[in-house]
């Protein structure tokens, strides 16, 4: 999975790492869309994704940056959807 973060925005791209051949065994998705931050309060406004009853919801999580690594805990939720899981994703920067 790769993240990228702006000053405004993030976006997001995860294919599976089992090479699937086709669109029944390929796992993929993206995103993206604005977000918030104040301390280690995180908001993900997301505004585009590959499962279009994702979009326009919003996604509260916990940041804590160590070194070179960000790790985004929180609840994702969707009712409508019947979702509720909890996430941790580690993210480790990449340096040119």
């Amino acid at each position: 999975m790769i993240k990228i973060i702006n000053p405004t925005h993030f976006a997001f791209f995860s294919h599976d790492l089992n090479q699937g051949k086709d669109s029944t065994t390929a796992a993929y998705s993206a995103g993206g869309g604005a977000y918030t931050l104040f301390d280690s309060n995180y908001t993900e406004h997301l505004e585009y994704f590959n499962s279009r009853e994702w979009e326009n919801h919003k996604f509260d999580f916990t940041v804590k940056i160590s070194n070179d690594t960000l790790t985004q805990k929180g609840v994702e939720k969707l009712e409508k959807l019947g979702i509720e899981r909890f996430i941790v994703e580690k993210y480790k920067r990449l340096k040119n």
